[in-house]
């Protein structure tokens, strides 16, 4: 047992072992990317010999903790459990760190409706036509970065794109408006099937590209940087609906979430907004306390 021990070392065989067995779980090649990074943070921090013990595993913890917002630490953590766990050394795995359940968004992140029209202006005046119906496809339809492959020329024709990703399928439905305009973008662009927004090449647009060029606009849009990632778009899709229809179940359907949770993430309002509805509640007096008189 203890010579089973000595042996836990993580190396680069044993991460390339970790990832094919990623490929065979049919885990998006994204996701390998990152655990394959994550585990690299690991390694870097175990030193020349990469043993890995319980100790040594609860200490990368709390580096991470002191180095990382508590939802990226349990991130990479996750990564590493799950390296764990795949060569058999679950006594070294270690708990996520716990995070209380925040109960708004903070509004230094979110990114209002408001912003969003002054990014897709911004987008038009500056020429990036591929990059203003790539926003509106996201923000119209809460499709993931990873799923623009999916809006394809037949998906616009038929106003519905058909998405299967991690073994997972579902349809999501395309408003007529952004139909009309893809189809009108697809004959301009020569693109005649297949996945509409692709490189000049014909490759799959690289989400790091798309991330580059949004924050490309944030002069000219007059939106802090910060809240400016496709992802935002995702959320303020979710928000608005939820906002809307009050119905959280179908939301996870049309998101593509297994877990309900996940979805009122999505759903969380601004600081500001729940600060208004505290206020309407009218529960503090706002008279200011005087000592009677005796």
């Amino acid at each position: 047992m203890e010579r089973e021990k000595e042996n836990r070392i993580i190396d680069q065989t044993a991460v390339e072992a970790f990832c094919r067995m990623l490929v065979t779980e049919e885990r998006s090649q994204a996701t390998i990317e990152k655990y394959e990074r994550d585990l690299r943070k690991l390694a870097h921090f175990l030193g020349e010999d990469g043993s890995v013990t319980k100790e040594r595993m609860i200490a990368y913890k709390q580096k991470l903790k002191e180095g990382y917002k508590d939802a990226s630490a349990n991130s990479i953590l996750a990564a590493a459990n799950c390296f764990l766990k795949f060569r058999g050394w679950y006594d070294c795995m270690v708990k996520s760190i716990r995070i209380q359940r925040e109960s708004f968004r903070s509004p230094e992140r979110e990114l209002t409706k408001q912003e969003y029209y002054a990014l897709l202006d911004a987008a038009r005046r500056g020429g990036k036509e591929r990059l203003y119906y790539v926003m509106q496809a996201i923000c119209s339809t809460g499709i993931r970065v990873s799923e623009l492959s999916f809006i394809t020329v037949e998906a616009v024709r038929s106003g519905r794109a058909h998405v299967s990703l991690k073994g997972k399928s579902r349809t999501v439905l395309l408003p007529k408006a952004l139909c009309r305009d893809l189809a009108r973008y697809a004959e301009r662009r020569g693109i005649r099937s297949g996945s509409i927004f692709v490189t000049r090449n014909g490759k799959p647009l690289d989400r790091s590209n798309i991330l580059h060029e949004m924050k490309a606009l944030s002069d000219m849009a007059g939106v802090d940087r910060k809240k400016i990632f496709p992802h935002n778009l995702r959320h303020l899709f979710a928000f608005t609906y939820y906002e809307k229809e009050k119905d959280l179940l179908r939301l996870a359907d049309i998101l593509g979430h297994s877990n309900v949770n996940t979805t009122r993430i999505y759903t969380m309002t601004s600081g500001r907004e729940q600060e208004k509805q505290l206020e309407q509640l009218g529960l503090a007096s706002g008279i200011p306390f005087r000592k009677e008189a005796a």
